[in-house]
């Protein structure tokens, strides 16, 4: 069983920065592949980044890459996502999710098992 617990979001102006924090408890999260996805109001949740457990393979969707970076911290059970040059659609709630599969981290969340309680991000113009 894992939990997680997102911090880090909030309100910033376009081309602003944030970076969202994913803390897990549990055992062996170092081993979890790892995603966030986002979801904005009257919208479906879609996909924003993954990483798998090794920390070495990394998947973007195509609206923010170049501009939000995933990372984990296996050490203190994190998983981070910066966000530069913010935009105002990416206003959206952020999800952290987690999954333990012998494949790579997906990018579709009905795989993913375990899942944070989001952090709103609003980015005003």
């Amino acid at each position: 069983q894992v939990q997680l617990v997102e911090s880090g979001g909030g309100l910033v102006q376009d081309g602003g920065s944030l970076r969202l924090s994913c803390t897990a408890s549990g055992r062996a999260f170092s081993s979890y592949h790892v995603a966030w996805f986002r979801q904005a109001p009257r919208k479906e949740r879609e996909f924003v980044a993954a990483l798998d457990w090794t920390g070495l393979d990394t998947s973007y969707t195509d609206s923010v890459r170049g501009r939000f970076t995933i990372s984990r911290d296996s050490l203190k059970a994190t998983v981070y996502l910066q966000m530069d040059n913010l935009k105002p659609e990416d206003t959206a709630v952020y999800y952290c999710a987690a999954v333990r599969t012998v494949n790579g981290a997906p990018t579709l969340d009905h795989m993913y098992d375990y899942w944070g309680q989001g952090t709103q991000v609003t980015v005003s113009s």
